[in-house]
């Protein structure tokens, strides 16, 4: 029985160790980034990893076109909202949700995901909370990492989805008592 219990220690000591290793080799791929901002009293806070272009091909390659799209590397992004927002001309309340999105030669459409803390891979379309269409346009110069910033916008801010070559704006504004 001691046998037993000291082979399982160390099997356990094994996984644990590899699990570590893995993580930090996958993080040192696709570091860990936070994109916040606190403009006019609207907090959004995003926590994602910002994978590499490293001469692939990216939307309609890497990333297809029609897919759901992690939106980063690793685990699923997360965004937080300390409010009701409006994003897209949409109502969306305040909280936490996972980031996905499909994008498209055309635009793409942002999904705003109840499930919070999985693996990016792991998505339950049942759990959407939100869906909305936004604009997306050539990217200039181009970004060798993936990056997720916020800019002042009217009435609001945009929040800037950008890689190689393309970017994708969504619009967010604060929700009052009219929306």
């Amino acid at each position: 029985m001691k046998r037993i219990l000291i082979i399982l220690g160390i099997l356990a000591a094994v996984v644990l160790v590899g699990f570590f290793t893995l993580r930090s080799w996958t993080k040192s791929s696709s570091p860990e980034a936070i994109a916040q901002i606190d403009q006019n009293g609207l907090k959004v806070k995003v926590d994602y990893c910002q994978p590499y272009k490293k001469g692939r091909k990216i939307f309609g390659g890497l990333v297809p076109y029609g897919k759901v799209w992690r939106t980063g590397a690793n685990e699923a992004t997360v965004i937080d909202f300390d409010q009701n927002v409006v994003v897209a001309g949409q109502p969306l309340d305040e909280g936490s949700y996972s980031l996905w999105t499909i994008p498209s030669q055309n635009g793409w459409i942002v999904i705003f995901n109840s499930e919070t803390g999985q693996w990016g891979t792991n998505y339950d379309q049942t759990k959407d909370v939100l869906r909305v269409p936004v604009l997306s346009q050539k990217h200039s110069p181009m970004a060798e990492q993936f990056y997720i910033s916020f800019r002042p916008a009217t009435n609001g801010i945009d929040m800037s989805l950008a890689w190689d070559e393309t970017e994708a704006i969504v619009p967010i504004q604060k929700r009052g008592n009219n929306n």
